[in-house]
């Protein structure tokens, strides 16, 4: 069984998935309307996978015959300078995410919860999948420098990127 306050920080966080989903399908609207096909898919497949942490700990809550809670999603921005302001965003926001998995980790391990302490192990890992990618992608961005076919290839193969769903059940 959950405590309020590990009830109340994991339906915090749901909002911050939530949020974070948000913001990844104004980045693809926004990569879709000048023209960058592979950065809108990135980001809306980055859309759907935040959109499945945020369900998991969803279906967590319920497991723990916890209340999910909806709270109000931020507006996210619209418009972006470029690419890599996108993915330094993003690279940011991850980090925002990193730290607030960590406090949730703390908290569980600080009321020995050791439930929500192993369910949070996947998202500790995910976390880390989520910056290396970020700095991957800032990284070629760098390399490729602001427009002409550096950007052009990594708009490329941006677009090859697809979502491969992770069950999410009851029991995560």
């Amino acid at each position: 069984m959950l405590s309020e306050k590990m009830l109340k920080v994991l339906n915090g966080q749901i909002n911050k998935e939530m949020y974070s989903a948000y913001l990844y399908l104004a980045m693809s609207a926004h990569s879709e309307s000048v023209g960058l096909k592979g950065f809108a898919n990135w980001f809306y497949v980055q859309y759907q996978e935040e959109m499945e942490h945020a369900m998991r700990i969803y279906h967590y809550i319920h497991s723990q015959s916890g209340k999910v809670e909806l709270l109000s999603i931020e507006k996210p921005p619209s418009k972006f300078e470029s690419p890599m302001e996108m993915f330094e965003k993003t690279l940011e926001h991850e980090k925002f995410i990193t730290k607030s998995i960590n406090e949730l980790v703390d908290l569980a391990i600080e009321e020995k919860d050791h439930a929500t302490q192993i369910f949070l192990q996947w998202f500790v890992t995910e976390q880390i999948e989520e910056e290396a990618n970020d700095n991957e992608i800032i990284d070629k961005l760098n390399l490729a420098g602001k427009e002409g076919n550096g950007l052009f290839m990594i708009d490329k193969e941006l677009e090859a990127r697809v979502f491969t769903p992770h069950p999410v059940t009851e029991e995560d």
